[in-house]
């Protein structure tokens, strides 16, 4: 049961500078949604909404410092990660579902704004988070998280139909390169309208939620640019192709279909493993400062933004590196400097602003161009027709499945009481992730899914 498009399977097909050049306008466009969402993860997600929250549920909260969402008692201080769980639960959930309806109607485009847009309100929406309204705060935050979810699958599913084969690495690093561009242009105006809040004749508070709300208007209104500049290709629905299932039915249907194609699943169990560890670095680097080298917040903010400035570098360098030595190799250096870069972060010492920010340097250099290439190599290995679907995978991998490193990390804080340990136990996840990488014949898994290999890979 599958579709393909009309197209040829390298988007280069069209004839002549018009076709050429109709790419590169796509191509463009589609940088953008990056541009636009991106400001959601950095802003809301990593700097501002989980200790505002946070304070709005212990408002709620009663003599023992719980809150009742649906008379379930739930910590104040524990609603935040609570919810970001269940927001990732719901994400996938809608995922395989949302990813097949797009293959089977080649309808991305209007799916991509819906998904956009519904995260944008929710986001903006954020204005009107004061008080003890930690349910309001938990709604949109599960709403808005998982639009973003949905949206990416979708945005990533265009990627194999604006590039060609040789092209793939280099469009995919600039996408992060936008998004990076701009978490980092709107975290610095954020910071200094929420460091000089008194100024504006604003609250802490009122500031925070300006910061959130300003998130949801930049990521709807950059969201035009792509949705005016992509376009949809037809599909022919092949003999016995039904409408859509269940969003489960649908993920098992994808993973058997996976199956047929067993490079290509080798290549996504090594991403989930060492992409679980990228995760966990990104979410518990600012408790390893906070709590084991006892910085304040203003540093642990400006290293957010550190990281972001240089994540831009290091996605465009990684991406002419690719274009030199192949993605697969890129990668594999990448995960050498990630195992290198945590082996330094184990012996820093404690009170040093510096060092921190060095660290925060050498994680943002690697770590744009590993997703970005990451992205582009799957690319290579999903089937024609079939993107979308199989995005909703690598999605589900890139935010679904990435749990088990933070479980490692609490696990091994909880059993030597040392965040140093929990820090180096996730050396690990870049080793192993390395291991299977290369032993994944990357050409071969590239003509097994029938699609032409470029000369670099």
């Amino acid at each position: 049961m599958s579709v393909r498009t009309t197209e040829e399977a390298e988007p280069g097909a069209e004839d002549g500078r018009a076709g050429a050049a109709a790419r590169k306008r796509e191509q463009h466009g589609w940088y953008f949604y990056d541009f636009a969402c991106s400001v959601y993860s950095t802003s809301v997600l990593t700097v501002f909404l989980g200790p505002y929250l946070t304070a709005v549920a212990k408002a709620a909260a009663d003599s023992e410092g719980y809150v009742h969402p649906l008379g379930i008692p739930v910590r104040a201080g524990s609603y935040f990660a609570y919810t970001v769980s269940v927001s990732v639960i719901v994400a996938v959930l809608i995922m395989p579902l949302v990813g097949a309806v797009a293959d089977r109607t080649g309808r991305k485009k209007p799916l991509l704004a819906v998904t956009a847009y519904t995260g944008a309100a929710a986001t903006a929406g954020m204005f009107f988070l004061d008080g003890d309204h930690y349910l309001l705060g938990g709604l949109l935050l599960v709403v808005a998280n998982a639009a973003l979810a949905v949206s990416m699958v979708l945005y990533n599913a265009f990627l194999p139909q604006i590039s060609t084969p040789d092209e793939r690495d280099t469009v995919s690093s600039r996408g992060w390169a936008f998004g990076y561009t701009s978490g980092a242009l709107v975290l610095l105006l954020n910071l200094v309208l929420y460091q000089g809040h008194d100024s504006f004749g604003l609250s802490e508070g009122e500031a925070v939620r300006i910061c959130l709300a300003s998130a949801g208007l930049w990521w709807g209104a950059f969201a035009l640019i792509p949705l005016r500049r992509l376009r949809d290709r037809a599909v022919v629905r092949e003999p016995g192709a039904g409408p859509a299932v269940s969003g489960w039915r649908q993920l098992v249907a994808t993973l058997k279909d996976m199956r047929r194609y067993p490079l290509t699943l080798s290549f996504l169990l090594a991403y989930l493993i060492y992409n679980d560890g990228v995760q966990t670095v990104i979410s518990q680097a600012s408790v390893y400062g906070s709590e084991e080298l006892e910085l304040e917040q203003s540093t642990l903010i400006v290293a957010v933004l550190l990281v972001q400035v240089l994540a831009v570098v290091g996605a465009l360098g990684m991406g002419r590196l690719a274009r030199v030595y192949g993605a697969k190799r890129t990668i594999l250096g990448s995960l050498a400097a990630w195992g290198l870069t945590l082996a330094a972060g184990y012996f820093l010492p404690a009170r040093t602003p510096v060092w921190f920010f060095a660290l925060a340097a050498m994680i943002g250099l690697v770590l744009g161009g590993s997703q970005a290439l990451s992205r582009s190599l799957f690319s290579h290995l999903v089937p024609a027709g079939k993107e979308a679907e199989y995005f909703s995978a690598y999605e589900m991998s890139d935010r679904g499945l990435s749990w088990v490193g933070p479980l490692v990390f609490g696990l091994t804080y909880q059993v030597t009481g040392s965040y140093r340990d929990a820090i180096i136990s996730l050396v690990f996840f870049f080793a192993l992730g390395f291991v299977l990488l290369a032993r994944v014949p990357v050409r071969r898994a590239v003509r097994a899914a029938g699609n032409p290999v470029p000369e670099r890979i």
